[in-house]
């Protein structure tokens, strides 16, 4: 996935207007056994990508950041990277996922709750820009 770098930039800047990963932050984390970089593609390219931290000897696992790119849009690739982050937390033990949400992101926030994500809590302030998030969390086994 190395040689997506660019792409993946590429729709981290076409993503979001703050908060960005940069280049060197990417090659970080697609090296570091404390995080997972997943791409969704297709034979045009980069459709999405999240990235997942995990620490260690916890159970829980952070979806740090997830983007879909505009021309994929609608066509359900958000919900498929969100199925493939649960079931790579699941393979390293991890009984929960968390993830933090703009609160004025409203097609996200629908989503993460149709797939079972219950909010727990906020923090204001939590973006770049000011603007707060919603915490939320799912659990990925009976034993959280």
């Amino acid at each position: 996935m190395v040689d997506d770098l660019d792409a993946l930039i590429a729709l981290e800047r076409a993503a979001f207007t703050t908060d960005h990963l940069s280049p060197r932050q990417y090659r970080q984390h697609l090296h570091s056994t404390s995080a997972t970089v997943l791409a969704a593609v297709d034979a045009g390219g980069l459709l999405g990508k999240a990235v997942v931290f995990y620490r260690a000897g916890s159970d829980i696992a952070r979806l740090y950041s997830i983007a879909v790119a505009e021309r994929a849009r609608g066509r359900g690739v958000a919900k498929s990277l969100l199925a493939a982050v649960e079931a790579t937390a699941r393979d390293r033990a991890c009984a929960r996922l968390r993830l933090e949400v703009r609160k004025d992101n409203a097609a996200a926030i629908a989503l993460y709750e149709r797939l079972g994500f219950q909010r727990f809590g906020e923090k204001p302030g939590f973006y770049e820009d000011g603007a707060d998030a919603w915490r939320y969390e799912k659990r990925l086994t009976d034993k959280a």
